[in-house]
C-alpha cells in the first residue's frame, strides 16, 4: 500500500513541476502546459519593464531587476567556487552550486540572485517527500525572466535529498526562474530530465525541513514561504 501511495504521489508531483511556465499564460495545471518564452511583462509586478543581460556586480545590483530581454552571458569566473546564502521567513540554507555539471543553470542561478530577481518572492509549491519549488515571483507557476535557458540533464541516480535542480515545462529548453528543492525520496527518483546544479549544504534538516513542513498533497504551501534574499559568496 505505501509502494502505491508512494508511486501515485510521485506521479502527481512530477506533473506540478514539470507544468511551469516561463513569462506567458501557460496553465499550471496541465502537464503539457508549453512555455512562454518571451518578453511579455503581463503577468509579472509593476516595475519589471525588460532590461538589457549584463552580468550585475559580483557584490549584487542597486535595483531589482526581474524581465530581461535576453539569456545572461557568461558572468561565472574559472576557478571561482560559489555558495549561495539563502534567507527565507523560516530561517536560513546554503546552497554549494555547481558550475562545472550544470555551467549555463548555476550562470543563470547567479545572475537572477546577483539582480535580486528571487528578493521577497514566495514558493509556490510545497509538496511532501517530494520538492520545494520557488523563483516565481507571480506565485502563479507560470511566471519567469523573459528568456529560457538549455537543458542539461544529470546522469541517471544523482538526485539526493538537498539537490537543488530547474524546474521546466516538457518542452525542450524551457527552463528560466523556477527551481526546486528536493525533499525527500520521491523527488530523488525523479528522471534525470532538470539541470542539477547545486546541492544544500547547511540548514538542510532545519531550514529547508521547516519549509518542507509547510507542503500539502495538491502542493499549495499550507502557510506563506517567503525567500527574503539570496546573496552569493566566491570563495
Amino acid at each position: 500500500m505505501r509502494t502505491t501511495t508512494s508511486r501515485l504521489v510521485a506521479a502527481l508531483a512530477l506533473t506540478a513541476i514539470v507544468a511551469v511556465g516561463c513569462g506567458g499564460d501557460s496553465s499550471s495545471d496541465s502537464p503539457t502546459a508549453e512555455a512562454a518564452a518571451s518578453d511579455d511583462t503581463s503577468s509579472e509586478p509593476a516595475g519589471t519593464a525588460p532590461s538589457e543581460a549584463d552580468c550585475p556586480p559580483a557584490e549584487g545590483a542597486a535595483e531589482q531587476t526581474r524581465q530581461f530581454a535576453a539569456a545572461p552571458p557568461r558572468c561565472l569566473e574559472d576557478g571561482v567556487s560559489y555558495q549561495a546564502i539563502v534567507s527565507t521567513n523560516q530561517g536560513d540554507f546554503t546552497i554549494d552550486l555547481d558550475p562545472e555539471s550544470a555551467p549555463v543553470a548555476a550562470n543563470n542561478f547567479v545572475f537572477l540572485a546577483r539582480n535580486r530577481y528571487f528578493d521577497d518572492t514566495v514558493c509556490h509549491r510545497i509538496i511532501p517527500n517530494f520538492v520545494v519549488q520557488c523563483g516565481d515571483p507571480t506565485a502563479t507557476g507560470t511566471g519567469g525572466p523573459g528568456y529560457t535557458i538549455v537543458d542539461e540533464p544529470p546522469a541517471p541516480g544523482e538526485y539526493q535529498i538537498g539537490s537543488i535542480a530547474m524546474a521546466k515545462t516538457p518542452a525542450p529548453d524551457s527552463a528560466g526562474s523556477q527551481f526546486f528543492i528536493i525533499t525527500g525520496s520521491d523527488g530523488a527518483a525523479l528522471p534525470p530530465e532538470y539541470a542539477l546544479f547545486g546541492q544544500v549544504t547547511d540548514g538542510l534538516d532545519t531550514t529547508v525541513g521547516a519549509l518542507a513542513a509547510a507542503g500539502s498533497p495538491d502542493g499549495t504551501p499550507t502557510e506563506p514561504i517567503e525567500i527574503r534574499s539570496i546573496r552569493i559568496v566566491e570563495a
